[in-house]
Order: C-alpha cells, then structure tokens, then sequence
C-alpha cells in the first residue's frame, strides 16, 4: 500500500514531521531485493493510485505536498534523503529542481525509446509522463469559432476586456509566456503581453476551472486554461458542470498553415541525485511509460499521453486532434526567469 502524506498534513507539520516521516522512509537495506520506491510527488489526483499500485504490487511509499515543498526539503534533506524520484507538474517545475542540481542523468533505451524527445531532458534529467494543452476558451453566445486563431491575436484590441486568466504567479502560464519568448524574443513577447494584460475582463484570480465557469456566466468572452479542467466537467455528473461545457467551447490555438502549433506541458519526473534505490526508480520511470500506466493518465486525469500511439481518453479524443509546438519543454524552464521579469513589467499580478 502506499504511504500518502497529504499537502495539508505536510504544512501543518513542519520541521517535527518530517522528522517522523524519515523514519517511514528508511534508507533501505541493501541486502533487499526489491527495495519499495520513495516517490516525492506533486501531483495531486487520487487517480495517480492505480499507478502507483501497479508496480511491483505497490511498492510505492508516496509523500505528497507542492513542488516548492517537496524541492526545499530534498535540498534540507541532502545526502540523507530517502527520496528516489520527485514527479511534479510543468515543465518549469522541473527546470527549477534541475538547476538546482538536484536529478541525476538517467540513460534508458526504453524510455529514450518511448518518450518523444521533446518531451524529455536532452540529457535525461527528467522526462514527461503525460501532456495537457493550454488553450483558449469562448463563449458561444459572444464569440463565432471563426474569430479565433491564436495566442498572438489575443493581444489584438478587438479583445479589450473579454479576457480571463488566472495569475501570473501561476507556472502553467509563465510557461505559456516562456514558449513565446522561444518564438518570438524578448521585444515582440513584452509587447504581446502589454496587448494582452490590457485585453483582461477583470483583475486575475482563482484557479483555470473559474476561468472557464467566468466565462460560461458571461465575465468575459474567452478563458485561458489547461484543457483538463474542461474534459473534468465534460465528465461531471453534476447537471451544472455540464451546462458550463454546453456555452463554452474549447479552441486550439495556432492551428493554421505555417504556425506553430498549441502550447502543450507537461507532468514529469526524475531520478533524484542522492536516491538509495536507483536500479528500482528507473525502473519505476520505466513503468510510467507503459502502456498501462500511460492509459492511467490519459483515463484518470483527462491528460493526454506522452508516449505516441495510446488510446486516447474518449472525451479528450473528442476535442479532435491538433498540431502541437513541438518546442523541447525544457525551454520552457530556462526561459522561465525572463518570462516572470516581462509579466512583472507590464503589471500582470
């Protein structure tokens, strides 16, 4: 069974909790054969069980809270950490615990195999496990499909006011601005954003579900989220979920002739440098790229598979397909610092 440690119990215990919980998490002894894998995660979806049980009958010992958490406590924990791979959402999350040095390279020919190479590491620090696409949402009542085209267009004045977006803090979007800094420089992306910030409905907040409701009720015409949320209430059994996905449609950006593709992220994970089990968690990063497991995370969290040729979830497959920027995520990270800079500049809170 897995040894879960919730968000809320880790920041209510501090410094003597984790202390308790290095007991749980022993260092194992080497004469074991199998050693259970210590898996500091990020992802928060009780789906991600069943992948966790599935291997090796659920040798998982699983410790959860937020990357920023679990990244100053592997780095407090130093050499003495039992952690053998931090999975964790975003592409800039994972930037961010590489540069601090705390992964170690790991050379697989089933994973180089499997997991596109845009999608992982160029040195295999850590590779993407599911993709989710960050995408444009409209009204139906406000706006005609025919109007929109892409993330660029959203800076366009036609849009004044009709724009929801969660903050600038959020990492989903400083990716987002990370992958037009790829495309377009540091100038062209300042002047985009300066269009974009004066393009918004109403001061950001709460979470991209709200963004999506906001815009069903009418807060504003157009909704920037992860398309997740919107396969979540397309599933709902909630009458009220549903009516949302009823006004609201779903567009992916950057589809024409020449262009780019839709800005799309990740779910990830490495090896960590100090891990005591490594021969079992490169095992375990083998195991997320099975099919199985690739099927858990296309099924039980609305997100799209990393390893091409898995059958999609039949409500993502029914968004259609789509192009997609095949920029290397890792960009996403090292662009990440400026990105932060140019939203600060022009007042994106």
């Amino acid at each position: 069974m897995n040894t879960k440690l919730t968000r809320r119990t880790f920041l209510a215990g501090g410094t003597a909790l984790t202390a308790i919980m290095l007991g749980n998490l022993p260092r194992p002894a080497i004469a074991q054969a199998k050693p259970p894998v210590n898996l500091y995660s990020a992802r928060h979806y009780d789906t991600d069980n069943d992948l966790y049980d599935s291997f090796r009958d659920g040798q998982v010992n699983l410790i959860e809270a937020s990357a920023e958490e679990l990244v100053a406590r592997i780095q407090s924990e130093g050499r003495n950490s039992p952690a053998d791979i931090l999975i964790t959402v975003d592409a800039g999350n994972l930037w961010r615990a590489d540069d601090l040095g705390l992964f170690e390279p790991v050379n697989s020919a089933s994973l180089n195999e499997k997991i596109p190479a845009n999608l992982r590491h160029p040195q295999g620090h850590w590779f993407g496990f599911s993709t989710r696409a960050r995408v444009i949402f409209y009204n139906k009542e406000r706006v005609d499909r025919s109007q929109l085209s892409t993330y660029e267009d959203l800076a366009d004045r036609r849009w004044r006011g009709k724009i929801l977006v969660r903050s600038s803090s959020n990492i989903y979007n400083q990716s987002l601005v990370a992958a037009l800094l790829a495309a377009h420089g540091e100038a062209d992306t300042k002047t985009w954003l300066e269009g974009f910030k004066a393009n918004f409905a109403r001061e950001p907040e709460s979470n991209d579900t709200a963004q999506i409701k906001a815009c069903a009720d009418g807060v504003g015409d157009l909704a920037i989220a992860n398309s997740y949320y919107y396969a979540r209430l397309a599933k709902s059994e909630d009458p009220a979920d549903r009516a949302i996905v009823d006004k609201v449609g779903i567009f992916f950006p950057n589809q024409g002739r020449g262009q780019r593709g839709t800005h799309v992220n990740i779910s990830g994970a490495g090896v960590l440098k100090y891990s005591p089990n490594k021969a079992a968690a490169i095992a375990f990063l083998e195991h997320l790229a099975s099919p199985q497991s690739q099927r858990y995370f296309a099924e039980g969290n609305n997100e799209y598979p990393a390893v091409p040729g898995v059958a999609l979830d039949p409500v993502l497959d029914g968004f259609g397909s789509f192009t997609r920027d095949p920029i290397n995520v890792a960009e996403l990270g090292t662009n990440q610092r400026r990105a932060v800079m140019l939203m600060d500049e022009v007042g994106w809170i």
